[in-house]
């Protein structure tokens, strides 16, 4: 999504596809968010022990599938045995956007250090650049995609900060994502004149949805994509 396009645009990102619906970060959840017309899928990326991209939130497989123990020191394989819920398997980072590719764009989260060159390296092979946005809490993530593809669209996501602006502005990033609660109007205007975005997460409402909407952010990430 070239970054001209979010003029005047609001985005629905889906939040681990449907979550509200779906097991999150699963290939179903995925489908469903694009059945509901999400403009893009929001998906988290770490990496397993033998060296693949998987896509997962959480450091341990215990909350969201029936297994326990660290993602980062199962193989694909082992996390592939594991049921990530309705009997659906963890997927790759290559198999959602084989899946989603030319029907949704697509928002990376990275959730460990060590995967940025890989991440890349995916993305220009997949010639992806203009269909995706890689973000990030951690500012250093953010620093490193761009040294390695100054052409990669980047955001920081904040919780509370006294100078969201500064930062991702210190990181290269194109965009800021603060909480919803710190979302206001001046914030979103003083971000612009920075030549910065804004996006909020995660928002489930419709009357939120819109009064965010009214002060001027370019999009929110929702578990509900048929929240309009």
């Amino acid at each position: 999504m070239k970054i001209q396009e979010l003029e005047n645009s609001f985005i629905k990102i889906a939040h681990r596809g449907a979550s509200a619906y779906e097991p999150e970060n699963t290939l179903r959840s995925f489908e469903r968010a694009i059945e509901l017309k999400s403009d893009m899928i929001e998906f988290d990326v770490r990496q397993s022990l033998d060296g693949h991209l998987v896509v997962f939130h959480d450091e341990t497989v215990d909350r969201t599938t029936n297994g326990t123990g660290s993602v980062s020191l199962k193989t694909l394989s082992e996390l592939r045995e594991l049921d990530a819920g309705q009997g659906e398997q963890i997927p790759t980072v290559e198999e959602v956007i084989e899946l989603a590719k030319g029907r949704a764009k697509f928002v990376l989260e990275l959730k460990q250090d060590g995967v940025e060159d890989k991440v890349v390296s995916l993305l220009n092979k997949g010639d992806l650049l203009d269909d995706v946005f890689i973000v990030s809490f951690k500012p250093k993530r953010l620093k490193m995609i761009k040294e390695l593809e100054p052409k990669v669209k980047t955001g920081l996501i904040l919780f509370a900060s006294l100078n969201p602006v500064g930062l991702a502005q210190g990181c290269g990033a194109d965009f800021v994502a603060p909480f919803r609660w710190f979302v206001t109007k001046s914030l979103v205007e003083y971000a612009r004149r920075n030549r910065l975005y804004t996006f909020t997460w995660t928002v489930d409402e419709t009357l939120k949805a819109q009064s965010l909407r009214e002060k001027g952010v370019s999009g929110i990430v929702t578990n509900k994509p048929d929240i309009f």
